[in-house]
């Protein structure tokens, strides 16, 4: 009885071409990132306070899945971030760094917000399902200026971006004390009860006794975008031609693509995705409302290292923004063992500085399996 068939041919893969073609070298990088990053924490937790610094580290590495209301918590934290992540990660495919995601992100809360609690007329699911439609009409159109000004004026977008992020922050003060203020709290008025998105069953999963988590149907919806953004930019022809123009300008524009056109289209989307993750934030059900505080949303600077440590991929962004809500939730426990608030901000500082530097170590990874390609 023979075991093999001769006729079969012998598959002979090399690892190299392996990591290559199925972006485990993307992967690995990022790990080795997240790795370097956490060890730096633990150091500092070291020279912090060396009698805690385990239990603390043990914290941050464990919290969030210590029970289901932090797992919960996880998911509802990275919710606005992976969009965030995603605008980011998306005008960067196509050649233009988007650091205005924080105004477009306030920009689209407060439009959520606004027919959250102004649009109580509109009967069951109409409610959130407009408040998100118009957070995405607000954040794209938001997001365009800067695109409008790179294309026609050839202003660099970093500059109108943190322009725009000012001017949104300081607008939306402005419209939020003038339309849906909430005097005793500081803060916008909470939204109607049916403006909320569905809960969707998880607010019965991800509790702990009598403690449920915020988390709702938003990380769906975050996952299905990120999916979507994915499709766009590697299965179709209008992905192609904005990734072309991100490669080579003057190689797209002689192939006929219109270059204005897909740099305006660019900002617009990034635009879009920021705003609607402002509103999967304050459509939570958790009572936040927003702050009038001159402070640029923190949420739209996360989706920086959210879209870095994701490579720029949609896919990766996902996993990313999972990781850094993570973190943000093992830093909450971790004031249980005598570490000062600024203690932990500074750790998840340096996990996010060394997740900038996954390029770098995927680059340095690449150039090693270069030498050694035809040895293995």
């Amino acid at each position: 009885m023979k075991l093999f068939n001769k006729d079969i041919p012998h598959i002979n893969v090399k690892l190299p071409d392996l990591i290559n073609k199925y972006g485990v070298l993307d992967a690995l990088s990022s790990v080795t990132a997240i790795i370097v990053g956490l060890l730096a924490g633990l150091i500092i937790l070291f020279i912090s306070n060396a009698s805690q610094a385990l239990y603390g580290f043990e914290a941050i590495i464990t919290s969030g899945f210590s029970n289901l209301n932090d797992l919960g918590q996880v998911l509802y934290f990275a919710t606005p971030i992976i969009l965030t992540g995603l605008s980011v990660g998306f005008s960067a495919k196509t050649g233009l760094f988007n650091i205005g995601a924080a105004g477009q992100f306030m920009v689209g809360a407060y439009a959520a917000v606004l027919v959250g609690v102004k649009c109580g007329f509109l009967p069951g699911h109409l409610l959130w399902i407009t408040a998100l439609l118009a957070a995405l009409i607000a954040g794209a159109l938001w997001g365009a200026i800067p695109g409008i000004f790179k294309a026609l004026f050839n202003v660099n977008e970093v500059i109108s971006c943190i322009m725009t992020n000012y001017i949104g922050t300081y607008l939306v003060n402005y419209l939020v004390t003038k339309t849906v203020f909430d005097s005793l709290r500081n803060q916008s008025m909470r939204v109607m009860e049916h403006a909320n998105i569905p809960k969707l069953g998880m607010d019965k999963i991800f509790r702990d006794g009598f403690i449920v988590s915020s988390v709702n149907a938003g990380i769906i919806i975050a996952v299905i975008f990120a999916v979507i953004i994915f499709i766009i930019l590697e299965k179709t022809a209008f992905g192609y031609e904005l990734k072309a123009c991100g490669f080579n300008r003057e190689a797209a524009r002689y192939a006929g693509i219109n270059e204005k056109r897909s740099i305006i289209l660019s900002m617009t989307i990034a635009g879009a995705l920021a705003g609607l993750g402002g509103a999967l934030l304050f459509l939570a059900g958790s009572g936040n409302g927003i702050r009038v505080v001159d402070i640029l949303a923190q949420e739209g600077f996360n989706g920086i290292p959210v879209a870095l440590l994701g490579l720029n991929n949609p896919i990766g962004i996902i996993f990313s923004g999972m990781l850094v809500a993570y973190l943000n939730v093992g830093g909450f426990k971790m004031q249980l063992y005598n570490f000062a608030p600024q203690v932990i901000e500074i750790i998840i500082a340096v996990i996010i500085y060394f997740s900038a530097f996954a390029l770098l170590v995927r680059d340095f990874i690449a150039s090693i399996i270069k030498r050694k390609r035809g040895e293995l």
